[in-house]
């Protein structure tokens, strides 16, 4: 039983993040769009995929990635979403630099824009944060707070500004894939329960 049910996890996992992306490379969309753009578009859908697996690492609920296996693993998938987001913005930036501009100048027309901007410095923050973990090493619960709270908006500004976006990904699977990432966001914070812990180390 241990085995099968590692196997329907792995299997549902693997149907949430691929069914997006399958999606969106076969858009009727894509059709007539640029090559760079194609690209730009689908690394925002990676990266949004990946978003998905981050909690579930941390939180040790993928069969065979617990302990320092899944932090590790999160930690390389950490430099891969940098990679998809960077990849995201400048094929943005290629293919319409006005729209870009107005996008992190807070101006552009479209809101979904405001939220992706927000995502995105969220997780440069996040990655900034991730590096330097070794200097909270005495205040390892502030790092585990501010690393949460980024996360949170990281998902939320992520989920929000797909979900606007009438574009290539399928509209069922995203939503989903939109539901799940919340849904393991908020229970890796629940478990973790590094509020609790923080407002109990300050009452000392």
């Amino acid at each position: 039983m241990p085995g099968l049910r590692a196997t329907l996890i792995w299997v549902l996992l693997g149907a949430a993040i691929l069914m997006p992306c399958v999606w969106a490379l076969t858009s009727d969309l894509l059709q007539w769009r640029d090559p760079i753009y194609i690209v730009a578009g689908f690394a925002g859908v990676v990266g949004m995929a990946l978003l998905l697996l981050q909690p579930l690492l941390v939180g040790g609920h993928l069969p065979g990635l617990r302990g320092m296996r899944g932090r590790s693993l999160h930690r390389v998938i950490g430099a891969v979403l940098v990679v998809a987001v960077v990849v995201h913005i400048a094929g943005l930036w290629i293919t319409s630099p006005p729209d870009v501009v107005d996008a992190l100048l807070f101006v552009s027309p479209t809101p979904f824009s405001a939220w992706g901007v927000i995502a995105m410095w969220a997780v440069f923050a996040a990655a900034l944060l991730g590096l330097l973990r070794r200097r909270f090493a005495a205040r390892l619960r502030l790092w585990r707070v501010l690393h949460s709270a980024l996360a949170c908006v990281i998902v939320i500004g992520t989920v929000v500004h797909a979900v606007q976006i009438d574009g290539t990904m399928e509209t069922v699977s995203k939503w989903l894939l939109s539901g799940l990432a919340l849904i393991a966001l908020g229970r890796v914070i629940l478990d973790r329960r590094v509020w609790t812990v923080l407002s109990l180390s300050r009452t000392k």
